[in-house]
């Protein structure tokens, strides 16, 4: 999806107490980042922030960090943030990057509506891939916990293929998740914009301990 050039992303970026510049040079200390130890939740491919933005007012005690590779898309989510949350960091990096910016000090992971590279030639590049599964396995703090949301049932069946050849037990699954008892359920831009149009929302909670 086409999305719209922000004129003045950089200065957004550069400006924003949210951003993290040098994320790489953190490695190892987020919790001094943070200036506490709660649990550091990560989600891929932040999108707008809706999502991250509410689950950081939701829970204070958790810290949340958001990840986006697009200038623009993350200026956007930079402008929805009110001052005053002491519990969300930003990064502009693409998520094959992220063995270079933590080790071991995420606890959960978020995958909302990521891209399915649905091209067997692009496989590697699906986010559940055992490529990307290993790839966070060294980023995990103790138990690896892995949220997923997506709209395309080839990736969801995939993923729940690819978790369990990589040892990942699920833990909670739906296959209509806006149909079942989903009151805790925060929401996406594009779980909304799916919602309307009558897309069927899968989710999964997978883990490995």
């Amino acid at each position: 999806m086409r999305q719209r050039n922000v004129k003045n992303k950089k200065e957004i970026i550069n400006n924003s107490n949210y951003i993290i510049l040098d994320a790489n040079k953190l490695k190892g200390s987020w919790n001094n980042v943070f200036q506490n130890n709660n649990p550091i939740y990560l989600e891929i491919g932040m999108g707008k922030g809706d999502f991250i933005l509410e689950n950081a007012k939701r829970y204070p005690n958790i810290n949340f960090i958001g990840i986006e590779k697009f200038d623009s898309i993350i200026a956007l989510a930079i402008k929805k943030i009110p001052e005053g949350i002491n519990n969300l960091k930003l990064i502009r990096m693409d998520a094959m990057n992220i063995g270079d910016v933590f080790d071991k000090e995420i606890d959960r992971i978020y995958l909302n509506f990521s891209d399915p590279w649905p091209k067997p030639r692009h496989e590697k590049r699906r986010l559940t891939s055992s490529n990307f599964l290993n790839l966070f396995e060294s980023v995990f703090k103790n138990n690896k916990e892995i949220m997923m949301k997506t709209d395309n049932r080839h990736l969801f069946e995939y993923s729940l293929i690819s978790f369990n050849n990589n040892d990942y037990k699920i833990k909670e699954i739906s296959l209509d998740l806006h149909s079942d008892n989903c009151d805790d359920n925060i929401e996406t831009e594009y779980e909304r914009k799916f919602s309307l149009n009558n897309n069927v929302i899968y989710y999964v909670k997978v883990e490995k301990k």
